[in-house]
């Protein structure tokens, strides 16, 4: 009880002081500095990511007519008896990037998108934020963050929207997660 009594009124005494400090007036005499501690180690993290983001591909087009695009897809994939996986982002989306990189990079990967899959990268940026396009789809970018993925099936129909938070791996993706989901939603055939 006389810990809480003394810590009750630590506190109330650091309230009133601070509060008369502040009532008190300058008149310029005191000098004052804002102080903005400088967090290294965050901004090193944000120095390596902007590093990483211009290594990276860019595979989003703001100019793009995305339901333009997307209608001339579903007529491929019908053509082909794939499905359409639409990764929605932009090219200002590091983990966009990122998983872009990824699947190009992992052969296994891009196998099996390629084998079941025509791929689109759906713009969304303040050049353009596709709006009807999203709103068909239910707006998942709003929902879940970016990336997000749309998979249609042959026909336009949507058949999935997936977050992409739980296919992350550490500062990537899961390879195993990656696969299991590209897997889950190819083509059925037959």
């Amino acid at each position: 009880m006389k810990k809480l009594t003394l810590l009750a009124f630590l506190g109330l005494s650091a309230t009133a002081f601070s509060q008369n400090i502040k009532s008190e007036p300058d008149n310029g005499k005191q000098k004052t500095a804002l102080l903005v501690p400088a967090d290294h180690a965050e901004l090193e993290a944000k120095k390596k990511a902007a590093e990483e983001k211009a290594k990276l591909p860019k595979p989003y087009n703001p100019k793009a007519d995305a339901q333009a695009d997307i209608n001339k897809l579903v007529a491929q994939a019908k053509k082909e008896g794939k499905n359409i996986m639409i990764q929605a982002g932009g090219n200002w989306c590091i983990w966009c990037l990122r998983f872009n990189n990824f699947v190009q990079t992992t052969p296994e990967l891009k196998e099996l998108v390629d084998k079941n899959y025509v791929y689109y990268h759906l713009n969304y940026s303040p050049d353009n934020k596709n709006e009807k396009v999203f709103t068909q789809y239910g707006n998942p970018g709003e929902k879940f963050g970016y990336p997000v993925f749309i998979v249609l099936d042959k026909d336009g129909k949507l058949i999935k929207v997936q977050q992409s938070d739980v296919l992350e791996e550490g500062k990537g993706y899961s390879k195993e997660k990656v696969k299991e989901f590209f897997t889950t939603w190819t083509p059925k055939k037959g």
